[in-house]
């Protein structure tokens, strides 16, 4: 039989959790770093980008500040990494940009990454299917998952080799057209033309 305990203190799964949390926080953080702010614990990620379609820059933005995703800047990198053909913006995956300010802290990267392709609407999808090129049907670009870039100032080599080692997902290695692919899918690696 179960047992019912008084209003005054039953306590919801949430607040149960968010107060072992508390507790176990303040016994495993030093008073000195309680006493900082969030934003000094938890510094801001930043990215910047050249669209090279469009010419477009977004310099340092910082898309995660203060614990959380910043809606502004999120709203500008969709715009940047837009389907550069057909102005169709998507909301770019998280994970994708996380992925990408984590590339740029592997390289000690602080130059904006040359954008091939960000967003792909399914129209541009498909027309670039009938071109060719190796486009897949379902590309990740339609879901705002998967990035195409380089660094100018980095060797490909040596960006294709630091992504496949963040072990975040897809990653693509185009020497001749001199790219590589990222993307939020499953981790795997392969080589193009």
């Amino acid at each position: 039989m179960q047992q019912l305990q008084p209003d005054h203190i039953r306590l919801s799964r949430r607040q149960l959790c968010q107060s072992g949390f508390l507790a176990l926080a303040s016994l495993a953080i030093p008073p000195s770093l309680l006493a900082m702010s969030l934003n000094q614990i938890l510094p801001a990620r930043q990215l910047s980008f050249f669209n090279t379609h469009t010419g477009e820059k977004l310099q340092h933005i910082d898309y995660w500040a203060k614990g959380d995703y910043q809606l502004d800047a999120l709203g500008a990198i969709d715009h940047i990494l837009r389907d550069h053909r057909s102005g169709e913006i998507t909301r770019i995956d998280y994970r994708l940009l996380d992925q990408l300010w984590l590339l740029n802290h592997r390289l000690d990267n602080r130059h904006p990454l040359h954008v091939i392709s960000g967003y792909r609407s399914a129209q541009t999808n498909r027309k670039l299917r009938k071109t060719g090129g190796g486009v897949a049907k379902y590309s990740l670009h339609m879901d705002g998952r998967a990035i195409d870039l380089r660094l100018p100032n980095r060797e490909l080599t040596a960006v294709h080799q630091a992504a496949i080692d963040l072990h975040q997902g897809g990653v693509g290695y185009y020497p001749d057209s001199q790219f590589i692919h990222l993307d939020t899918g499953a981790v795997r690696h392969w080589s193009g033309a």
